[in-house]
């Protein structure tokens, strides 16, 4: 049993020793706080990896027209490959493992528009179907487009939800026409995608946007979603697009800029690798700056244990048992590296949540918070480290005979 006694004995000789006392937490807390921040940290990047890819398909397939490097059958380098409907029905009727699809046509144009009085810039894209399966767009009220809208050229859209907020604040987008720079679409959607910059748009049919601004049969983006089995076959499956490509629009296979393939699947798992490595990295640089406050801790003891020499010489006379002796020691350290690594934890947990509060995120850092079992993990690895410090010391100070402490004191 740990009494009163044993408490007010380790308070004195922290007393005794405020200095290096301090110091000594200092560095077990900072060891803990660089350990929480750094994790946070790379919470941080792997959240900002999640919200490019997590809300939109992994495994898929991104397919542009380039320009060609490479000279071809008589035909000089220097031309561009415009893809067009044809090669999106060709790629689904001749590629595998194709789960959904779609295709994009001026996809990044921002157009004005308007309902009544209020005016808006939004993108207008135009797209398949399937695209919002491919963007994991959540529909918040009415439909998105379908195949009937595209074979019949509707003039529809659905609309992100910053959209429906901007032209129609409180009232039911639903029915109402949005006028797209002198072209009028009908509302028949509202949608929400948290993806970057996926929301502030609206959908509608290609077939539309084609006829209606002069697009002809023009493509600008073919995605592909590939079903599990392929997505182990993805670089196959790019190198037969691009040979079917090839054939179609008479380019050299070998030319990797005529049309440029995207593998989003393979990309997913570079970054979520490289972050894994990240990570690693910070848990070694965490560790070692535990250990230093460790050995910080252990130096201390040492220390107090030889100035004490003579006390627990006197001690032991007057019948102390080797095990107080030990126990004595051992609570000292445990209550140092305790209190230091509490602090740092809340010091650590505390500048994660200010950077969440003040909203310190970007395109490839957000949220930075950590698994509070890891962080509480760690300060009971230190609190463990801390009384395993102080166990050879303690051990030292309770072999020494009692008649050798006072003459060596």
């Amino acid at each position: 049993m740990f009494e009163k006694d044993n408490w007010q004995e380790i308070f004195l000789t922290i007393s005794k020793n405020k200095l290096r006392t301090t110091l000594t937490a200092i560095s077990v807390a900072w060891g803990i706080f660089i350990l929480i921040v750094l994790l946070g940290a790379g919470h941080g990047l792997h959240n900002g990896a999640q919200a490019q890819f997590g809300n939109d398909a992994r495994n898929s397939l991104n397919i542009e027209g380039g320009e060609t490097t490479i000279a071809y059958n008589g035909i000089k380098p220097g031309r561009k490959i415009q893809l067009t409907n044809d090669d999106y029905k060709l790629i689904n009727e001749k590629i595998d493992f194709i789960e959904n699809k779609s295709a994009v046509f001026k996809g990044h144009d921002t157009r004005n528009l308007t309902y009544k009085n209020r005016h808006a810039g939004f993108v207008v894209r135009p797209v398949y179907p399937e695209h919002c399966i491919l963007e994991n767009a959540k529909l918040m009220s009415g439909r998105f487009i379908n195949i009937i809208d595209i074979d019949e050229y509707r003039k529809v859209c659905s609309i992100g939800l910053p959209v429906k907020n901007e032209l129609f604040k409180d009232e039911d987008p639903i029915g109402k026409f949005i006028d797209a720079e002198g072209v009028q679409f009908k509302v028949i959607g509202v949608f929400n995608d948290l993806g970057n910059g996926d929301n502030t748009r609206i959908y509608i049919p290609i077939s539309t946007a084609q006829r209606a601004f002069n697009g002809k049969n023009k493509i600008g983006l073919i995605w592909l979603s590939l079903k599990s089995e392929g997505a182990e076959k993805s670089e196959m499956l790019v190198n037969e697009i691009r040979e079917l490509m090839a054939q179609r629009h008479n380019f050299s296979p070998d030319d990797q800029n005529a049309i440029r393939v995207e593998n989003w699947g393979e990309e997913y798992g570079r970054i979520m690798s490289m972050l894994a490595g990240i990570n690693i990295f910070i848990w070694i640089i965490g560790i070692f700056t535990l250990i230093a406050g460790i050995v910080g801790v252990s130096n201390i003891m040492m220390i107090i244990v030889k100035e004490r020499t003579k006390e627990i010489g006197i001690r032991k006379a007057i019948g102390a048992t080797p095990s107080s002796i030990v126990m004595q020691i051992i609570m000292e350290a445990v209550f140092i590296t305790a209190v230091a690594g509490y602090v740092g934890l809340v010091l650590g947990v505390g500048i994660l949540e200010l950077v969440n509060k003040i909203g310190i995120n970007s395109e490839f850092f957000r949220n930075p918070d950590v698994n509070f079992p890891v962080a509480i993990s760690a300060t009971v690895l230190i609190i463990i480290s801390g009384a395993v410090a102080g166990l050879i010391p303690s051990i030292r100070a309770a072999r020494v005979e009692p008649v050798i402490a006072l003459r060596d004191a």
